[in-house]
């Protein structure tokens, strides 16, 4: 980190980050609910996989279907059994955990969209700040970061920032 700059990133407690040699990730898709499909979801996915791929040294891809994966993406309602219950529209959008639990839900209840009116909740902004979280950034303090913990309505921000960028590498012991 340069001198001057302050960071606002943080970690889960404990720092649990994937393994050395464990660098290839690879994700499925599994629902509770149906509410985007797959066609539309999996571009908007990969392009957030790509996007903290390009400042890591992660790679990610789709797991063939019926095998075994590090991630699992879904959508699911209330009561989904991960000890983290969604709360209907508004409030938790979606959640992910901390290395290598590996589990990233969406929150079926809200109004979803690759292209979001100021009613709607832009599916790639959500996964890109997410797919942090599974690779253990918590929330930052900067309202522009990737990280940040509150999402508007109709808000798209799906560009990692100087404060995501230096925390994902700080945890990983690369460069910044």
């Amino acid at each position: 980190m340069s001198s001057g700059t302050v960071s606002h990133f943080t970690f889960f407690p404990g720092n649990p980050t994937w393994p050395a040699d464990k660098r290839s990730l690879t994700y499925t898709f599994r629902s509770g609910v149906e509410v985007i499909d797959l066609q539309t979801l999996r571009p908007v996915i990969s392009r957030a996989f790509a996007k903290w791929a390009a400042v890591t040294q992660f790679t990610f891809a789709e797991a063939p279907a019926g095998d075994s994966s590090d991630i699992t993406i879904g959508f699911y309602r209330g009561i989904h059994g991960d000890n983290a219950n969604f709360d209907g529209p508004g409030g938790i959008l979606a959640h992910a955990f901390a290395p290598t639990r590996g589990l990233f839900h969406f929150d079926a209840d809200e109004k979803w969209s690759t292209n979001p009116t100021t009613t709607e909740i832009d599916l790639e902004s959500i996964a890109v700040h997410e797919i942090g979280h599974l690779l253990d950034l918590n929330h930052s303090q900067i309202r522009e970061a990737i990280m940040f913990s509150g999402f508007g309505r109709g808000e798209m921000k799906r560009e990692l920032q100087t404060d995501d960028i230096q925390g994902i590498r700080t945890l990983y012991g690369l460069p910044t």
